[in-house]
């Protein structure tokens, strides 16, 4: 008999399992996504390492075209506007597989194109979720009834998916920083190497630029903030001073680049992840665990927990749900410890700091040793 899977949430990480899960004649799913439609329109950057695009490449992706997507070379780094250093990210490159840079709306399009349109499911809301026996019963809001062998939770860091199985309120924590993006247009990004990313650190701040396509370059600026107002952050004006003062201030090279159209948010992460209080119900991406901007791993820690996932349903063992936890545990806790080493580095404020930490990065970029432990036991 075929298994049957609910997937909640028509994200990065709910798309990949799902085209995953096409691949196999012995189960049967529908992913379910409480709005009408997918936003393709969305033009902020992702960028994915090896470890993703190794995944990836078995639903195709190496078709995708080629004018969507980048393979920087290296990440530059930047004190204010004074390059510091550069660690090649080619490195960590096969002939196939290579770190990429694109729009989410780009790979979400292409993930969805993957699959048979009857798949998806929109206008679908949860209300709750009860375990009888072995058969998980959903009920949506518009009175549908579904029972499945195994549900998948992927709609986000606000899940609220997970607070109605659960049966009690999750909410994500401020992380005390704000995130600014912007697209600018390839003419404009005069200062930078094109064909690398950069990072520019200064106190309380950095930034990171790279195209996102053969036209378009992704911006976005992390800076920390204890504003508890963030209605203020939908005032344009405000964002530009909040921008100024942190960052252009120290660095003219970017003034030209924040001229365009500037989205602003409060950036959150996690609490900590948990198991299901029911059988066979599984969260990933950032339904598991939202990681703070500092790593780059998102989108790519989405598409592993897709895959190890995938895995586990095909080999049918009794303990997937403490083997998966598990596993995605060891994972996220080495990412989540680095991402916050990266924040506390990009945003030293004393100079004597900042020199030390730059004599030390030009160090570490050429280390063999710390590149593969640090960096290679999360790409590869």
């Amino acid at each position: 008999m075929k298994k049957k899977i609910a997937i909640i949430g028509a994200g990065i990480g709910g798309l990949t399992l799902a085209n995953l899960l096409q691949k196999n004649s012995d189960i049967e799913f529908t992913i379910y996504e409480k709005g009408e439609t997918l936003n393709l329109d969305e033009g902020f950057g992702i960028q994915l390492a090896v470890n993703s695009i190794s995944i990836l490449n078995q639903i195709d992706f190496s078709s995708m075209n080629k004018s969507e997507l980048c393979n920087p070379i290296k990440l530059d780094f930047y004190s204010n506007k004074d390059k510091i250093c550069d660690l090649d990210l080619s490195q960590f490159n096969s002939e196939t597989e290579k770190y990429t840079t694109l729009k989410r709306s780009s790979l979400i399009r292409f993930l969805k194109n993957k699959l048979f349109s009857n798949l998806v499911r929109f206008n679908k809301s949860i209300e709750s979720v009860e375990q009888d026996q072995d058969i998980l019963k959903i009920k949506f809001r518009d009175g549908d009834i579904k029972e499945v062998d195994y549900l998948i939770v992927s709609d986000g860091i606000y899940s609220q998916t997970k607070s109605i199985i659960e049966k009690k309120e999750f909410k994500p924590n401020y992380y005390g920083a704000l995130a600014v993006r912007t697209i600018v247009d390839r003419k404009k990004v005069k200062d930078f190497n094109k064909n690398n990313i950069s990072l520019s650190m200064s106190s309380n701040a950095h930034t990171v630029l790279y195209a996102a396509n053969e036209k378009e370059y992704n911006l976005v600026a992390i800076i920390r903030s204890k504003i508890k107002d963030f209605e203020k952050i939908k005032n344009i004006n405000f964002v530009r001073a909040i921008v100024e003062s942190s960052i252009l201030k120290n660095n003219s090279a970017l003034k030209p680049l924040f001229d365009e159209d500037l989205a602003c948010w409060p950036i959150y992460t996690s609490p900590k992840p948990i198991k299901s209080i029911l059988k066979n119900v599984f969260y990933i991406g950032d339904a598991f665990y939202g990681f703070p901007p500092t790593f780059a791993q998102g989108a790519s820690q989405s598409i592993e927990a897709a895959k190890e996932l995938y895995e586990l349903l095909l080999e049918n063992k009794q303990d997937i749900k403490n083997i998966y936890f598990e596993k995605r545990l060891k994972k996220t806790t080495m990412i989540n410890n680095r991402s916050r080493l990266n924040y506390f580095a990009f945003h030293i404020s004393y100079s004597l700091f900042k020199s030390l930490r730059n004599k030390f990065l030009k160090r570490l970029v050429k280390n063999n040793h710390f590149i593969k432990s640090y960096l290679g036991k999360i790409y590869n």
